[in-house]
């Protein structure tokens, strides 16, 4: 049991760095900001007061344990370089395959084992308001959270401005029964954290989708298929982002129960129901939408035939006095009615009555 602050040894109470060590910006050359978000140390879920770098809360998580108490460290960096990663690495004994994977991101969610040490990859969504779909650029934001666990440590590394995870370290931090139960008792927070945005975003687009529904059967409606398109396309985005993870969490189940505890493994079941869930709901908008693209194009297809009937239409309407025009053009000397008085107007009379019968009978099969 955590026995308090004032138990643990002088030796192994953190010390804050000096200024002269944090002086890393008056070098000569340009260096890349300092990814570290945040570096703690848990001991019997509370966290130790005082600034750590990796190294010092290996030692000291290390340290807590040789007295028989439980301890951990969180690491949380942002983007990452190779340099800053490979810092990590050393510290924390990562595969080089999965920090290559941590730098470069573009993953798709996964999870994979390194001997002792999991390796959990989880895409995040961030629903981007807008006025109107039909004004909208982008619907859905996406980034990434990878994240190590191992039997003391757990290091997430962000991508994306969206990413953060302040509120799950407060929530965690507030919740020393949630931390007593270990760095998995973390991965499953930060699974809980994003498959809950999963289901906001979900639910925000649901309105999208709705509002373009109502135009598309509306009646008479001139229907824009962009839109469409639009949403179809960041339903694709989210997709790839979620369903994926499914995987993971049955791998999660089946295949490390000898690192996860079975009470956590039980709180990961209900965040992978939640992300069923989640799943099931942009199943039913990709089929939605596949039908209003097709609704769509079918309206498209039954408009361009009503324009090619009245053109056709009105195309047979003027091909009479084309065809009368034509015979009395060949200038032929012996035509019987070239000179009888009133063969103009008779001819004219002919060709509008002619024309509006072909008029009235194509309005009537409803051509025009």
């Amino acid at each position: 049991m955590f026995q308090g602050f004032d138990a643990i040894p002088e030796v192994l109470r953190p010390i804050t760095p000096s200024p002269r060590r944090e002086r890393h910006h008056t070098h000569p050359h340009p260096r890349p900001t300092e990814p570290l978000v945040d570096c703690g140390v848990y001991v019997g879920g509370q966290r130790l007061p005082g600034t750590y770098g990796y190294a010092s809360a290996l030692d000291t998580v290390r340290q807590i344990q040789a007295t028989g108490q439980e301890a951990f460290v969180w690491v949380g960096l942002h983007e990452p370089d190779e340099t800053h990663m490979q810092g990590v690495a050393d510290v924390f004994g990562l595969h080089p395959l999965a920090v290559e994977d941590a730098v470069h991101a573009h993953q798709r969610p996964k999870l994979e084992r390194y001997d002792d040490t999991l390796f959990f990859v989880l895409k995040t969504v961030k629903y981007v308001p807008h006025d109107s779909v039909v004004l909208a650029r982008e619907i859905v934001e996406t980034g990434e959270i990878m994240i190590f666990v191992g039997n003391d440590f757990v290091v997430t590394v962000r991508h994306g401005d969206h990413s953060g995870l302040s509120e799950v370290r407060k929530r965690m931090d507030s919740s020393p029964e949630q931390l007593g139960l270990g760095p998995y008792a973390v991965m499953h927070a930060i699974a809980d954290y994003v498959v809950d945005h999963y289901l906001a975003v979900t639910n925000l687009m649901e309105d999208d989708i709705d509002s373009i529904e109502v135009v598309a059967f509306a009646p008479g409606a001139n229907i824009d298929v962009e839109p469409i398109y639009l949403l179809k396309r960041e339903v694709v985005e989210l997709r790839r982002c979620v369903v994926p993870l499914g995987v993971a969490f049955q791998r999660i189940q089946t295949e490390n129960k000898d690192l996860i505890s079975k009470e956590v493994r039980r709180y990961l079941r209900d965040v992978a129901d939640h992300h069923s869930e989640a799943a099931d709901h942009i199943a039913s908008y990709d089929d939605m939408l596949t039908s209003l693209v097709q609704a769509a194009l079918a309206r498209v297809s039954m408009q361009q035939n009503n324009d090619m009937r009245k053109m056709a239409a009105w195309a047979g309407i003027i091909a009479v006095p084309t065809m009368v025009a034509a015979i009395y053009g060949m200038n032929f000397h012996f035509m019987p009615e070239l000179n009888w008085e009133w063969s103009y107007p008779v001819v004219m009379a002919l060709m509008a009555i002619a024309c509006l019968i072909l008029y009235f009978q194509f309005r009537k099969g409803h051509w025009l």
